[in-house]
Protein backbone atom coordinates (compact mmCIF):
# COMPACT_ATOMS: atom_id res chain seq x y z
CA UNK A 1 0.00 0.00 0.00
CA UNK A 2 0.74 3.56 -0.38
CA UNK A 3 2.75 5.88 2.49
CA UNK A 4 -1.19 7.22 2.28
CA UNK A 5 -2.49 4.03 3.24
CA UNK A 6 -0.19 3.68 6.15
CA UNK A 7 0.02 7.69 7.61
CA UNK A 8 -3.51 8.92 7.24
CA UNK A 9 -3.33 12.08 9.25
CA UNK A 10 0.07 13.19 8.50
CA UNK A 11 2.05 15.01 5.79
CA UNK A 12 5.19 13.43 5.52
CA UNK A 13 7.00 13.70 1.98
CA UNK A 14 8.43 10.78 0.81
CA UNK A 15 10.61 10.52 -2.41
CA UNK A 16 8.67 9.93 -5.11
CA UNK A 17 11.11 6.75 -5.75
CA UNK A 18 10.12 4.98 -2.56
CA UNK A 19 6.22 6.15 -2.90
CA UNK A 20 6.58 4.49 -6.34
CA UNK A 21 7.82 1.32 -5.07
CA UNK A 22 4.90 0.71 -1.62
CA UNK A 23 2.08 1.59 -4.37
CA UNK A 24 2.76 -1.13 -7.29
CA UNK A 25 4.09 -3.50 -4.45
CA UNK A 26 0.36 -4.12 -3.62
CA UNK A 27 -1.58 -6.21 -5.58
CA UNK A 28 -4.72 -3.83 -5.77
CA UNK A 29 -2.45 -1.07 -6.92
CA UNK A 30 -3.37 -2.21 -10.67
CA UNK A 31 -6.77 -2.99 -9.60
CA UNK A 32 -9.37 -1.58 -12.44
CA UNK A 33 -6.80 -1.84 -15.24
CA UNK A 34 -6.74 -3.91 -18.21
CA UNK A 35 -4.89 -7.13 -17.86
CA UNK A 36 -3.44 -6.87 -21.38
CA UNK A 37 -1.71 -3.58 -20.92
CA UNK A 38 1.08 -4.76 -17.33
CA UNK A 39 3.24 -1.70 -17.97
CA UNK A 40 3.30 0.50 -15.22
CA UNK A 41 2.35 4.19 -15.78
CA UNK A 42 4.94 6.56 -17.12
CA UNK A 43 6.35 9.03 -13.85
CA UNK A 44 4.54 11.50 -14.27
CA UNK A 45 0.85 10.53 -14.23
CA UNK A 46 2.11 8.54 -10.56
CA UNK A 47 3.37 12.03 -9.82
CA UNK A 48 0.67 13.83 -10.80
CA UNK A 49 -1.19 11.35 -9.00
CA UNK A 50 -0.18 11.30 -6.23
CA UNK A 51 0.11 15.00 -5.25
CA UNK A 52 -3.92 14.87 -5.90
CA UNK A 53 -3.88 11.91 -3.49
CA UNK A 54 -2.04 14.54 -1.07
CA UNK A 55 -3.86 17.17 -1.56
CA UNK A 56 -7.16 15.47 -0.62
CA UNK A 57 -5.32 14.19 2.13
CA UNK A 58 -4.88 17.19 3.86
CA UNK A 59 -8.32 18.98 2.72
CA UNK A 60 -10.20 15.95 4.14
CA UNK A 61 -8.15 16.19 7.33
CA UNK A 62 -8.90 19.69 7.48
CA UNK A 63 -12.38 19.21 7.08
CA UNK A 64 -13.03 17.58 10.11
CA UNK A 65 -15.17 14.43 8.88
CA UNK A 66 -14.96 10.90 9.36
CA UNK A 67 -16.99 9.70 6.12
CA UNK A 68 -16.97 11.60 2.57
CA UNK A 69 -18.25 10.44 -0.51
CA UNK A 70 -15.64 10.80 -2.94
CA UNK A 71 -15.20 11.12 -6.79
CA UNK A 72 -12.70 11.05 -9.84
CA UNK A 73 -12.65 11.95 -12.98
CA UNK A 74 -11.11 8.33 -14.46
CA UNK A 75 -13.13 8.73 -17.57
CA UNK A 76 -13.76 11.08 -20.08
CA UNK A 77 -17.91 11.42 -20.40
CA UNK A 78 -18.10 15.10 -21.37
CA UNK A 79 -20.32 13.52 -24.25
CA UNK A 80 -22.81 12.68 -21.68
CA UNK A 81 -22.73 16.07 -19.47
CA UNK A 82 -21.06 14.25 -16.53
CA UNK A 83 -17.89 15.20 -15.13
CA UNK A 84 -16.59 12.01 -12.87
CA UNK A 85 -16.87 8.53 -13.50
CA UNK A 86 -16.37 6.74 -10.02
CA UNK A 87 -17.45 6.97 -6.25
CA UNK A 88 -16.09 5.66 -3.64
CA UNK A 89 -17.14 5.47 0.33
CA UNK A 90 -13.59 7.07 1.84
CA UNK A 91 -13.77 7.28 5.94
CA UNK A 92 -10.98 7.26 8.68
CA UNK A 93 -9.93 4.30 10.94
CA UNK A 94 -7.82 3.57 13.33
CA UNK A 95 -4.07 2.53 12.40
CA UNK A 96 -3.34 1.16 16.10
CA UNK A 97 -0.48 3.42 16.40
CA UNK A 98 -2.05 6.24 17.81
CA UNK A 99 -3.16 8.17 13.97
CA UNK A 100 -5.74 7.61 11.52
CA UNK A 101 -5.77 6.54 8.27
CA UNK A 102 -8.05 7.44 5.59
CA UNK A 103 -9.28 4.41 3.35
CA UNK A 104 -11.95 3.88 0.73
CA UNK A 105 -14.34 1.41 -0.09
CA UNK A 106 -15.12 0.87 -3.82
CA UNK A 107 -16.60 -1.15 -6.49
CA UNK A 108 -14.03 -2.05 -9.63
CA UNK A 109 -14.43 -3.77 -12.35
CA UNK A 110 -12.02 -6.66 -13.11
CA UNK A 111 -9.86 -6.60 -15.78
CA UNK A 112 -12.69 -5.12 -18.18
CA UNK A 113 -14.49 -8.30 -18.17
CA UNK A 114 -18.33 -9.41 -17.02
CA UNK A 115 -17.34 -9.55 -12.86
CA UNK A 116 -16.13 -6.90 -10.28
CA UNK A 117 -14.56 -7.02 -6.92
CA UNK A 118 -14.94 -4.82 -3.75
CA UNK A 119 -11.59 -3.21 -2.64
CA UNK A 120 -10.24 -1.53 0.48
CA UNK A 121 -7.44 0.64 -0.32
CA UNK A 122 -6.03 4.01 0.33
CA UNK A 123 -6.23 7.54 -1.32
CA UNK A 124 -3.00 7.11 -3.42
CA UNK A 125 -4.47 3.71 -5.12
CA UNK A 126 -7.85 5.24 -5.31
CA UNK A 127 -6.56 7.95 -7.56
CA UNK A 128 -3.69 6.01 -9.34
CA UNK A 129 -6.12 4.00 -11.94
CA UNK A 130 -5.36 6.33 -15.02
CA UNK A 131 -7.39 9.26 -14.69
CA UNK A 132 -8.99 11.08 -17.30
CA UNK A 133 -8.63 14.08 -15.58
CA UNK A 134 -6.67 14.90 -12.13
CA UNK A 135 -9.15 16.19 -10.20
CA UNK A 136 -11.25 15.14 -6.67
CA UNK A 137 -14.63 15.57 -5.51
CA UNK A 138 -16.52 15.16 -2.51
CA UNK A 139 -19.37 15.66 -0.45
CA UNK A 140 -19.72 15.57 3.50
CA UNK A 141 -22.64 14.10 4.66
CA UNK A 142 -24.54 14.99 7.70
CA UNK A 143 -23.13 13.96 11.40
CA UNK A 144 -25.85 11.69 11.55
CA UNK A 145 -25.52 9.96 8.38
CA UNK A 146 -21.28 9.91 8.93
CA UNK A 147 -21.85 7.72 12.18
CA UNK A 148 -24.32 5.07 10.16
CA UNK A 149 -22.44 4.93 7.43
CA UNK A 150 -18.91 4.52 9.57
CA UNK A 151 -20.59 1.93 11.26
CA UNK A 152 -21.04 -0.19 8.22
CA UNK A 153 -17.98 0.72 6.83
CA UNK A 154 -15.98 -0.60 9.58
CA UNK A 155 -18.31 -3.49 9.90
CA UNK A 156 -15.85 -5.39 6.90
CA UNK A 157 -18.37 -8.72 6.52
CA UNK A 158 -21.05 -6.53 6.27
CA UNK A 159 -20.36 -3.55 4.36
CA UNK A 160 -19.99 -5.87 1.01
CA UNK A 161 -23.50 -7.11 1.54
CA UNK A 162 -24.91 -5.94 -1.09
CA UNK A 163 -21.82 -6.96 -3.92
CA UNK A 164 -23.06 -8.21 -6.63
CA UNK A 165 -19.86 -9.68 -9.16
CA UNK A 166 -21.90 -9.48 -13.06
CA UNK A 167 -21.15 -6.29 -14.10
CA UNK A 168 -21.84 -3.67 -17.23
CA UNK A 169 -20.27 -0.61 -16.82
CA UNK A 170 -23.84 1.19 -17.74
CA UNK A 171 -26.17 -1.35 -15.87
CA UNK A 172 -30.08 -0.27 -15.41
CA UNK A 173 -30.81 1.66 -12.28
CA UNK A 174 -33.43 -0.36 -10.89
CA UNK A 175 -32.60 -3.93 -12.21
CA UNK A 176 -30.59 -6.74 -10.62
CA UNK A 177 -28.73 -9.10 -12.95
CA UNK A 178 -25.76 -6.19 -13.17
CA UNK A 179 -24.64 -4.05 -10.74
CA UNK A 180 -21.80 -1.04 -11.96
CA UNK A 181 -19.26 0.63 -8.87
CA UNK A 182 -21.76 3.72 -8.49
CA UNK A 183 -24.81 1.55 -8.26
CA UNK A 184 -23.25 -0.26 -5.28
CA UNK A 185 -22.21 2.71 -3.74
CA UNK A 186 -25.48 4.08 -3.61
CA UNK A 187 -27.11 0.95 -2.88
CA UNK A 188 -24.34 0.38 -0.01
CA UNK A 189 -25.37 3.64 1.41
CA UNK A 190 -28.69 2.65 1.75
CA UNK A 191 -27.76 -0.72 3.81
CA UNK A 192 -26.59 1.79 6.01
CA UNK A 193 -29.24 4.13 6.50
CA UNK A 194 -32.35 1.95 5.51
CA UNK A 195 -33.89 0.49 8.72
CA UNK A 196 -35.76 -2.01 6.69
CA UNK A 197 -32.67 -3.43 5.17
CA UNK A 198 -31.31 -4.12 8.96
CA UNK A 199 -31.63 -7.41 8.36
CA UNK A 200 -28.92 -10.68 8.73
CA UNK A 201 -29.74 -10.86 4.45
CA UNK A 202 -30.33 -7.07 3.01
CA UNK A 203 -31.43 -7.59 -0.25
CA UNK A 204 -30.93 -5.50 -3.38
CA UNK A 205 -34.03 -4.75 -4.45
CA UNK A 206 -35.15 -3.48 -0.70
CA UNK A 207 -31.91 -0.69 -1.21
CA UNK A 208 -33.33 0.18 -4.32
CA UNK A 209 -36.52 0.58 -3.35
CA UNK A 210 -35.57 3.10 0.18
CA UNK A 211 -33.60 4.62 -2.61
CA UNK A 212 -36.73 5.21 -4.75
CA UNK A 213 -38.62 6.53 -1.59
CA UNK A 214 -35.96 9.12 -1.00
CA UNK A 215 -36.17 10.78 -4.41
CA UNK A 216 -32.65 9.26 -6.07
CA UNK A 217 -33.36 10.00 -9.75
CA UNK A 218 -30.52 8.42 -12.12
CA UNK A 219 -29.01 10.33 -15.09
CA UNK A 220 -30.53 9.89 -18.36
CA UNK A 221 -27.89 8.94 -21.48
CA UNK A 222 -28.71 8.68 -24.76
CA UNK A 223 -26.63 5.58 -26.14
CA UNK A 224 -28.31 4.96 -29.84
CA UNK A 225 -28.83 1.95 -31.16
CA UNK A 226 -25.31 1.47 -32.74
CA UNK A 227 -23.35 2.19 -30.31
CA UNK A 228 -24.93 0.09 -27.69
CA UNK A 229 -24.04 -3.06 -30.43
CA UNK A 230 -20.51 -1.57 -30.97
CA UNK A 231 -20.11 -1.97 -27.20
CA UNK A 232 -21.83 -5.00 -26.40
CA UNK A 233 -19.84 -6.56 -29.06
CA UNK A 234 -16.19 -5.69 -28.43
CA UNK A 235 -16.27 -5.21 -24.30
CA UNK A 236 -17.53 -7.80 -22.07
CA UNK A 237 -18.18 -4.68 -18.95
CA UNK A 238 -20.85 -3.47 -21.51
CA UNK A 239 -24.17 -4.82 -21.39
CA UNK A 240 -27.95 -3.56 -22.42
CA UNK A 241 -29.96 -6.38 -21.77
CA UNK A 242 -31.82 -5.74 -18.59
CA UNK A 243 -32.79 -2.07 -19.28
CA UNK A 244 -36.45 -2.49 -20.09
CA UNK A 245 -37.01 -2.70 -23.81
CA UNK A 246 -39.06 0.62 -24.63
CA UNK A 247 -36.59 2.97 -22.83
CA UNK A 248 -33.63 0.71 -24.08
CA UNK A 249 -35.02 1.04 -27.48
CA UNK A 250 -36.07 5.09 -27.27
CA UNK A 251 -32.07 5.44 -26.63
CA UNK A 252 -32.48 6.27 -22.79
CA UNK A 253 -30.00 4.50 -20.71
CA UNK A 254 -30.81 5.31 -16.86
CA UNK A 255 -27.94 4.56 -14.88
CA UNK A 256 -26.03 5.41 -11.52
CA UNK A 257 -23.69 8.33 -11.90
CA UNK A 258 -21.59 10.23 -10.05
CA UNK A 259 -23.05 13.61 -10.77
CA UNK A 260 -26.57 12.16 -10.42
CA UNK A 261 -25.55 10.90 -6.53
CA UNK A 262 -24.32 14.55 -6.18
CA UNK A 263 -27.13 16.26 -6.74
CA UNK A 264 -29.51 13.76 -4.51
CA UNK A 265 -27.43 13.58 -1.49
CA UNK A 266 -28.85 17.76 -0.82
CA UNK A 267 -32.05 16.82 -1.92
CA UNK A 268 -32.74 14.02 0.39
CA UNK A 269 -31.22 15.56 3.21
CA UNK A 270 -28.26 13.59 3.34
CA UNK A 271 -25.94 16.55 2.90
CA UNK A 272 -25.97 20.25 3.56
CA UNK A 273 -23.01 20.99 1.92
CA UNK A 274 -21.71 21.56 -1.67
CA UNK A 275 -19.94 18.94 -3.50
CA UNK A 276 -15.93 20.61 -2.68
CA UNK A 277 -13.91 20.21 -6.02
CA UNK A 278 -9.59 19.80 -5.64
CA UNK A 279 -7.67 20.01 -8.87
Amino acid sequence: MSWLNQGGRRSDVVPLLLLWCLLFTAGSALAGRPCDTPQPPKTQTVTRALQLAEKTLKALDASGAQVVVLARAGQDLTRYGLRYSHLGLAYVQPDGAGHTVWRVLHKLNQCGSAVSQIYRQGLGDFFMDDLWRFEAAWVVPTPEVQAKLLALLNDAPRSVLLHHKPYSMVSYVWGLKYQQSNQWAIETMALALAAELRTPAPKRAQAQAWLQANGYQPSVLKIGALTRLGGRVTAANVAFDDHPTEKRFGDRIETVTVDSVFAWLPRAGLTHLPVVTLR
